[in-house]
């Protein structure tokens, strides 16, 4: 059995699997082992300066021979910038965040860029499609980072029906069952970013993968409800002082207290006062393996759990 869909089909890869696009965490090591091993590797542009970006995609360029994209979060000051240094650089796909891509479709697409922005309802899924973005991104609430008001399981089906170019499911997906789950609810494909955090060629602090690893089933919390973008991370001192601004309604003080807090965490390694942005499957992830191996686990798993559900379903 294999894992061949319009995702496939439409990225050029042979695995429907993307990478999450971590900001300060998928840079080019990541991405290329990702692509070279069949996925779409993804780098996380995020607040990074232009000139950062073309050197993680030229280097991306030269580790890999394969298909990649670039994350670009639509609130960062400088987006336009950084637009059109992936419309002068080439690449084979850009995903989509914080809001609608529409202002850049016509450029990106005459590019030859495929568009895959991501929804968190079918109004907005509708509106993108109508734009011409190639697939969706439907990211539930258990993702780490931002997120939205739906979880994985209701938002997927609801997309599937309202749209018709594929639907990829993001949040909560760590090994082959949530990727079968997915493919049920009618997923195309997947986005998966915690399990990546702990791939060998991931470049985050290693006091941070080891964070991870011993993560269990309720080390989560959502922080961020009064500024509007609540985002989701391991449990630590920051998030306890961030849910206390938080309940008292002090969201200008939160996002100073947030700023720079990712870095601080996934760069320099500061487990208590950094932001670990990870999602709620953190707990399904038990060690550091190579991106290859990742991959492979994932499609065997997955189509393990296909290969038995007759065997599961009384007649």
């Amino acid at each position: 059995m294999a894992l061949r869909t319009r995702i496939t089909e439409l990225l050029g890869i042979e695995h429907p699997i993307i990478q999450g696009g971590m900001a300060w965490t998928a840079t080019w090591e990541l991405v290329a082992a990702v692509s070279a091993a069949g996925g779409l590797g993804v780098i996380g542009a995020g607040h990074m300066p232009t000139d950062n970006l073309r050197e993680q995609i030229r280097r991306a360029k030269a580790a890999t021979d394969r298909p990649f994209g670039v994350n670009l979060m639509l609130l960062t000051p400088h987006i336009d910038d950084l637009v059109q240094m992936v419309l002068d650089e080439g690449v084979h796909a850009v995903t989509t965040g914080a809001g609608n891509p529409g202002k850049y479709m016509a450029a990106l697409k005459a590019k030859g860029i495929k568009v895959l922005p991501i929804a968190p309802s079918t109004a907005l899924a509708k509106r993108l499609e109508s734009i011409g973005a190639d697939a969706i991104i439907g990211e539930g609430m258990e993702a780490g980072g931002h997120i939205g008001e739906l979880t994985t399981m209701v938002l997927t089906p609801q997309l599937a029906d309202a749209v018709s170019i594929p639907v990829i499911a993001a949040g909560g997906i760590a090994d082959g069952r949530g990727i079968a789950a997915a493919f049920a609810l009618g997923a195309e494909g997947v986005q998966i970013g915690t399990r990546f955090l702990c791939a060998e060629e991931c470049t985050i602090h290693p006091d941070v993968k080891a964070r991870v690893i011993r993560a269990r089933d309720r080390d989560t919390v959502v922080t961020g409800y009064s500024t509007g973008h609540p985002v989701r991370v391991l449990k630590n001192k920051l998030s306890r002082q961030l849910e206390v601004l938080d309940h008292a309604n002090q969201p200008e003080e939160l996002e100073r207290l947030g700023a720079g807090k990712l870095a601080l965490a996934m760069r320099e390694g500061d487990c208590e006062m950094g932001s670990i942005m990870a999602g709620q499957c953190a707990a399904m992830v038990d060690r550091v393996q190579p991106a290859a191996e990742i991959i492979r686990e994932l499609v065997e798993g997955a189509e393990a759990v296909m290969r038995s559900m007759p065997s599961k379903v009384a007649e």
